[in-house]
């Protein structure tokens, strides 16, 4: 077991560093090629922060552990805004500005709601993750249109701005090229570790496929989150932590939950589309809430932080004693 531990620590780090050089190396091509900054920003930037879980469930999917993929989506998107974002606004209260956030906020709470569309009878098939994949690819339409038609306002969004400044500059092709290669060729295998070695302590203390996707993998797959809002924090960019939450829930929803469905269309475990997604709609319906005010400034607060992260200690209980 203590093999499969260090296996497991091993396979994470590897997934969140090759997610890093995959994006690193798309980036720097797409820059050297003349795209645009900001439309690189919104695509290629903001879709690595969900890569890891996008490898891993295709990997689970392709294992035949449909129920791993399904919780990795569920228990990630909990696990965003009620460990991340609750540890984040317990160290620093966050305010909410963006005009972006006000357009993504409604689309991650309608995601969600289309998530337990998907989810209530129980079964994933192909013409759902078509379907899925057709909503996210409109909501990069979207976004994109939406950012180039406000792209000579005086006042510019600090997410956008942002997003671009993660986009390496002067990296010669060869090496952005080698960059992309070595994330291509690591990330499946570092996915094939994660999951094999999560299904293996899993087996161990009797935790379930889907439980053990909404626990280890889902947290271990959400401390790049956690690093990048505890570092907007120390920059002071509130509106990139938020952004960055509501982004990978959006992308994790639409995006990576699309990929069990057209990879290994089936069955999924009843308290997938009860249990657990009700809690993921809950915690999504309170950020709603917290960050849009309605009468009060528009912040989240250190008592609301700490309300979300005992949410996400309840919840880990809840699904212990199951």
């Amino acid at each position: 077991m203590l093999v499969e531990c260090l296996l497991l620590v091993l396979g994470l780090a590897l997934l969140v560093w090759s997610a890093d050089r995959f994006v690193f190396g798309a980036a720097a091509i797409a820059n050297n090629f003349g795209l645009s900054p900001m439309i690189i920003g919104l695509t290629i930037v903001a879709l690595g922060s969900s890569a890891p879980e996008i490898m891993v469930s295709a990997t689970a999917s392709l294992e035949g552990k449909m129920n791993t993929a399904v919780g990795n989506v569920i228990g990630s998107n909990i696990t965003n805004i009620t460990l991340v974002l609750g540890l984040t606004a317990l160290l620093k209260p966050l305010m909410v500005s963006s005009s972006t956030l006000f357009r993504e906020l409604p689309m991650v709470l309608g995601a969600t709601a289309v998530a337990g569309w998907v989810l209530h009878d129980q079964q994933l098939g192909y013409s759902e993750g078509f379907f899925l994949l057709v909503l996210f690819c409109c909501l990069m339409g979207y976004l994109i249109f939406n950012a180039l038609k406000h792209r000579s306002d005086s006042t510019h969004d600090p997410m956008i701005e942002e997003a671009e400044a993660e986009i390496p500059q002067d990296v010669a092709t060869p090496k952005a090229l080698l960059w992309l290669v070595v994330g291509m060729i690591l990330l499946p295998l570092s996915a094939d570790i994660l999951v094999g070695s999560a299904s293996e302590i899993a087996r161990y203390f009797g935790m379930s496929d889907l439980v053990i996707g909404l626990t280890i993998i889902a947290v271990g797959t959400s401390l790049p989150e956690l690093a990048a809002c505890i570092a907007g924090v120390v920059k002071k960019e509130d509106d990139l932590v938020l952004g960055n939450i509501i982004g990978s829930n959006l992308f994790n929803i639409l995006a990576v939950l699309a990929v069990p469905a057209m990879l290994s269309p089936g069955e999924i475990d009843a308290f997938a589309a009860g249990r657990d997604f009700y809690v993921m709609m809950g915690v999504t319906v309170t950020l709603f809430i917290m960050a849009m005010g309605f009468g009060k400034k528009r912040k989240i607060s250190r008592w609301e932080g700490g309300l979300l992260f005992s949410a996400f200690i309840g919840y880990q209980i809840l699904l212990l004693v199951s």
